[in-house]
C-alpha cells in the first residue's frame, strides 16, 4: 500500500502495516457499534412490521394478519450479538489513485473495513468478509475474536484490484448469494464500492439482502479527482474496466458528469433507505477515524429505525 499523510493530525506512514492502521482507527472511534438490545430473533416482543419476501414465515402474526388483512411479521427483542459482514469491491476501478490521494480506493476501503472488524470483535461480534472481483480475493466465514481480525487483515493486505464487474453477474452472485445464505438475522452488511462500472443488477441484488432484520450500508469510496473532476481543458479519460477512452473538454462536461455521479448515488440511497439502510460517501483523503465514526453512527440510526 502507498503511504502518506491524510491530514496533518493523522499520518498513515507512522502506522506502517494495515494491522496497526486498523487498530489505531478503531481506538479513535469507540468500543462498540450497537446497542445492547435490538430487534431480531429473541424472547421479548418488539412490535410489528409488514412482511418482506425472505422473512422467516414462523414470525408471521396470524391475529394481526386477520385484523389488517395483510401479512404481518412479529418482531422480537434480542440481546444476542450481531454479526458484521463486510463486502468489498475489488474490481479494477478500485485501484485508482489520483494526484492528491495517499492511497488507492481499495487500500482505503480495506483500512476502514479492517477498523470496523476491529470494533466488532472488540464488542464480541463475529465478522465475515466477501469480495467482488479482486486478485487473491476469497470469502471468510463469520468468526469472532482475535483470529477473525487477523485473518481479515491478512487477506486484505494481499488482494489487488482487478477485474471488470460491468458484465460479471457471476461475481455478484458469488458475493451476495454467500451473504444471503450465511448472514444471520439482525446482521449488519457493509458494502464498500466506488459504484463505478458495477453491474446494473448490483443494487437490486444487494437490496434483496435487507430481510430478516439485516441492516444494509453502502460505503461509496471515491478518489477526490473522481468526486470533483478537477481537470481543465482537453483531457483523455481511460476506463480501468473495459479500457474505454474518451477525449473531451473537462470544463464542458464537468456539470453533467457530477450530476450523473449524484443521480447514481441517489438511486442507491433511495433503494436502501426503503429497506432501512443508507449510503455514505467517503473520499480517500478523509480522516479515516471520522469515516468509521460516520459508518458506525449510520448503522446505529438504521438499526434504531427498523
Amino acid at each position: 500500500m502507498t503511504r502518506g499523510a491524510i491530514t496533518p493530525r493523522f499520518d498513515w506512514s507512522s502506522l506502517g502495516t494495515l494491522r496497526l492502521r486498523a487498530r489505531a482507527i478503531a481506538d479513535g472511534v469507540y468500543a462498540g457499534m450497537h446497542a445492547s438490545t435490538r430487534k431480531g430473533a429473541g424472547v421479548e416482543f418488539g412490535g410489528h412490521r409488514p412482511y418482506v419476501a425472505g422473512d422467516d414465515l414462523r414470525l408471521l402474526d396470524l391475529r394481526a394478519m386477520l385484523r389488517h388483512d395483510r401479512l404481518i411479521i412479529r418482531e422480537l427483542q434480542t440481546e444476542t450479538d450481531r454479526a458484521l459482514r463486510l463486502i468489498i469491491d475489488g474490481s479494477a476501478s478500485m485501484g485508482f489513485r489520483g494526484r492528491s490521494a495517499p492511497l488507492d480506493k481499495l487500500a482505503y476501503a480495506g483500512a476502514l473495513a479492517a477498523a470496523l472488524a476491529r470494533v466488532a470483535v472488540s464488542s464480541g461480534d463475529p465478522v465475515a468478509l466477501d469480495f467482488l472481483g479482486g486478485d487473491g480475493a476469497r470469502s471468510l466465514p463469520a468468526l469472532a475474536g482475535r483470529e477473525a481480525f487477523e485473518r481479515i487483515v491478512s487477506l486484505l493486505e494481499t488482494v489487488k484490484a482487478t477485474g471488470d464487474l460491468r458484465d460479471d453477474t457471476a461475481a455478484l452472485d458469488r458475493a451476495f448469494a454467500s451473504a444471503l445464505r450465511f448472514a444471520r438475522r439482525g446482521s449488519i452488511l457493509v458494502f464498500f464500492s466506488d459504484l463505478i462500472d458495477v453491474h446494473e443488477q448490483a443494487l437490486a441484488k444487494f437490496a434483496a439482502l435487507g430481510t430478516n432484520g439485516r441492516t444494509l450500508i453502502t460505503v461509496r469510496v471515491l478518489d477526490p479527482d473522481e468526486a470533483t473532476l478537477p481537470y481543465e481543458g482537453a483531457v483523455r479519460l481511460v476506463s480501468l474496466e473495459g479500457k474505454h477512452e474518451v477525449a473531451t473538454d473537462a470544463s464542458a462536461v464537468r456539470a453533467a458528469y457530477l450530476q450523473a455521479l449524484a443521480d447514481g448515488e441517489a438511486r442507491w440511497q433511495a433503494r436502501l433507505r426503503g429497506r432501512g439502510g443508507d449510503v455514505i460517501r467517503v473520499l480517500t483523503t478523509d480522516d479515516p477515524i471520522e469515516a468509521v465514526r460516520r459508518i458506525v453512527r449510520t448503522v446505529a440510526l438504521a438499526g434504531a429505525g427498523r
